[in-house]
């Protein structure tokens, strides 16, 4: 090809600059909201740091096995219960609102659904997952 008959592709940068401005300026927000609390804290408070303040504290009580040890499996179950029914009450507020649209088929779906959850509970409350000791 001759370069007579090449053509020149000229990118115009200025329709991007909004973007760098913006991505300069979320960036500037995120270190200062990150760094700043943390320096106003050390030129106005304390730091005296001691064995107690250091020592590991979790969930109110001093940390007092070993972190690798094995949970009992009723703390994945309730756990995994929580997520699903955590997951049911976000589907419920979209169906909710788009039930006029949706109509008795939206509704009977929605049923199915809930009654594969129930029986779901039912049995994991007949297998004693629910059941604390």
């Amino acid at each position: 090809m001759d370069p007579a008959s090449q053509e020149i592709l000229v990118v115009d940068l200025e329709q991007y600059l909004p973007i760098l401005i913006f991505i300069f300026i979320a960036f500037g927000l995120s270190v200062l909201f990150v760094f700043l609390p943390m320096g106003v804290s050390r030129l106005t408070g304390t730091h005296n740091p001691d064995a107690e303040k250091l020592s590991e504290y979790e969930c109110g009580f001093p940390a007092f096995e070993d972190a690798r040890s094995q949970f009992d499996v009723r703390f994945y179950l309730v756990a995994i219960s929580f997520i699903i029914f955590d997951l049911e009450a976000a589907f419920l507020f979209p169906w909710a609102v788009s039930l006029g649209e949706t109509g008795w088929i939206g509704w009977a779906g929605m049923m199915v659904f809930l009654g594969i959850l129930a029986i779901g509970l039912a049995y994991e409350w007949k297998k004693g997952a629910l059941d604390w000791e």
